[in-house]
């Protein structure tokens, strides 16, 4: 097409921003600018859809700046598309900025903005913005749902997530996959897996996401008994476990000892499907191998890993040793640990108690003197409860009522 009209810009534009190429939508941009047409209201939000997703915050802000000089800024779909991008760059002060400034403000702009305080990790935001929308009047969806109920899991607040779920009862909303999931994901994480489970079994449609988090839930609640025969049940249900799905059933295995069946669950995982482990597979592996004392066999994994291990599988594993009374010795692999997260006292002490262990007091001493010459210490263990509600549970008992 030569050339090419406006319209059938927009029409790459979009496919790429949704593409897994989003930057070439960019560059398409800055080129339809460069020969001169003057992109319109169905240019903009895709072209800053596509600068969120690289978390280029710059170009995004450059693209606003072009916005706001055309006078697009008034247009809501073109608002709830920059906030969401200044959100899922991290920026969510700025994002919270673009929705304030906003003339009119529908539910997507109401959720996107929850979501992406949610993404940010700041649930207690989040929740706010709820109160926010109910004062407003503004009728939340499923979508809204889904992330309060996701700032409620980070918030481990049962109390906040049982409103939130009797909200969906009273209105009524349907239960779709995705709402579903979000609430067997919070039951689960807030200790209520026999909750989730019931929801679990009560969905029409469940996809495999649904599948992972619930057999997540029973394995994090010591039943790894039913989350292998879950697991099993997937595919006569006509699912395809993935790779997540195989972090879950071998996570399972690894917290309750169940080498065999961890060993099995992994053999299968490469020989049967032909999936390629990933580092939470091996540390899975690795930290099964350690709980059972296999030291030898652990350390050869490791070894023959294709890519390096990281810090959480070798502290796994000089754990395994310091729990078994092992003797071996720290070679260049363990010593990155030091040099990488040398702000973790946890990391030196547990280096030092095996140096101690094989005998090797020299290094254990060195290890220490280390410590103290850098003003590092060992932060101690501790644990947070609830007592008396919390001001995110007061938050939604005001607005969902």
């Amino acid at each position: 097409m030569s050339p090419p009209p406006l319209f059938a810009w927009n029409s790459i534009i979009r496919a790429f921003a949704k593409s897994p190429a989003p930057i070439e939508s960019i560059n398409f941009f800055f080129e339809l600018r460069r020969i001169g047409l003057r992109p319109d209201y169905f240019t903009y939000p895709f072209v800053v859809k596509a600068c969120g997703r690289c978390k280029m915050v710059g170009v995004g802000g450059l693209v606003h700046c072009v916005i706001m000089k055309g006078g697009f800024d008034s247009d809501r779909y073109i608002g709830n598309a920059l906030f969401r991008m200044y959100a899922d760059c991290g920026a969510v002060g700025i994002a919270r900025k673009v929705f304030d400034e906003m003339p009119v403000r529908d539910v997507v702009s109401w959720s996107s903005l929850i979501a992406g305080y949610v993404a940010c990790d700041y649930p207690l935001e989040a929740l706010r913005v709820f109160r926010e929308m109910k004062l407003a009047n503004e009728k939340p969806n499923s979508v809204t749902l889904v992330s309060l109920l996701s700032a409620c899991t980070h918030l481990n607040n049962i109390g906040t997530g049982k409103s939130i779920h009797c909200y969906v009862i009273v209105h009524p909303i349907e239960i779709d996959v995705a709402l579903g999931t979000a609430l067997i994901e919070m039951y689960s994480k807030c200790g209520h897996v026999e909750k989730a489970f019931h929801i679990f079994n009560s969905m029409s449609e469940k996809n495999l996401q649904s599948w992972t988090i619930m057999i997540c839930g029973l394995a994090d609640h010591g039943r790894g008994n039913d989350a292998i025969l879950l697991f099993s049940r997937m595919e006569p249900a006509g699912l395809v476990p993935d790779s997540m799905a195989f972090s879950a059933i071998l996570s399972a295995c690894s917290h309750l000892g169940l080498l065999n069946e961890g060993r099995q669950f992994f053999n299968q995982m490469v020989r049967t499907y032909n999936i390629e482990p990933t580092m939470e597979h091996y540390g899975c592996l690795v930290d099964l191998l350690g709980r059972a004392g296999l030291i030898e066999e652990a350390y050869e994994v490791i070894k023959n890993m294709p890519m390096e291990p990281n810090s959480v599988i070798l502290r796994s594993f000089l754990g395994a040793c310091r729990n078994h009374n092992v003797v071996f010795p720290l070679d260049d692999k363990f010593r990155k640990v030091l040099k990488s997260e040398s702000h973790l006292g946890a990391n030196y002490v547990l280096a030092a108690n095996v140096s101690s262990f094989s005998g090797c007091w020299s290094d254990a001493a060195d290890l220490r003197l280390s410590m103290k010459q850098q003003g590092v210490v060992k932060v101690p263990g501790c644990s947070w409860v609830e007592v008396g509600g919390s001001s995110s549970g007061d938050i939604i008992k005001e607005t969902v009522r």
